[in-house]
């Protein structure tokens, strides 16, 4: 059955330390890259798909975020007070309201291709680009259109996971129920979030992928990718 993405989660919270120091009076999301901030390409690709209910997970710099609601008039801002002490599993606890028929995503990553974020979809999932080579980042094993298993430290020949992912009504419920169980009652804060349904609780779920390109999407992790793409910053750098 086909389900469609009626809101967006936007994680935000972040402090971005491994781009310091632009991130030192800029939250990582709100950083401009050839003119442009990364959270801007994300919301108008969100936007360009009929996407108008869109929560903002903030925490660093919280305050800094209050611009976006003078540029757009279906933002929410949705305070992660635990942003300093837990990892992300506490920004999608702190919007855990949401979950139903979302589509949860960075807000520091740059989106070229606007099609990657089609409201319509069968299966929850992420998505995710087929790589031959060797890497580092979360790799997918994928039979018949079903994640099968995931790796954290990578491989090579599999999907690699990003950080777009949709989510069903059904299994919407079942992400808020198993991420209360593990913030709450196991206090589990060191995990990403996406451990929640990808490892803790994984049988509980039928994953699919939503396959893309790898030059439809940008995720920058530090200073000298964001130099790779934005060479002004490059005085940035020689300022440290």
């Amino acid at each position: 059955m086909t389900s469609t993405v009626k809101r967006a989660i936007i994680m935000a919270a972040g402090a971005g330390v491994r781009m310091y120091p632009v991130t030192l009076h800029t939250p990582k999301p709100l950083v401009k890259v050839n003119g442009v901030r990364m959270i801007d390409t994300v919301i108008d690709a969100l936007h360009a798909n009929h996407i108008h209910e869109i929560y903002v997970v903030t925490g660093y710099l919280k305050e800094k975020f209050e611009v976006l609601k003078e540029k757009y008039n279906d933002i929410t801002l949705v305070e992660n007070p635990d942003y300093n002490t837990c990892n992300n599993i506490a920004s999608l606890y702190a919007a855990r309201e949401y979950l139903e028929d979302v589509i949860i995503l960075d807000g520091d990553q740059i989106i070229y291709n606007q099609d990657i974020l089609k409201p319509e979809f069968e299966k929850s999932g992420y998505n995710a680009v087929w790589t031959d080579q060797e890497t580092k980042e979360w790799l997918m094993q994928v039979e018949d259109g079903i994640v099968k298993s995931c790796s954290r430290t990578g491989g090579t020949r599999g999907w690699q996971l990003y950080s777009i992912s949709r989510w069903n009504k059904e299994d919407g419920r079942k992400l808020k129920k198993w991420l209360e169980y593990e913030f709450e009652e196991k206090g589990n804060h060191s995990i990403y979030w996406d451990d929640v349904a990808m490892f803790c609780h994984f049988d509980d779920f039928q994953l699919g992928i939503y396959e893309m390109n790898k030059d439809d999407i940008i995720e920058i992790d530090n200073l000298d990718e964001l130099i790779e793409i934005d060479p002004s910053y490059q005085e940035v750098k020689n300022e440290k």
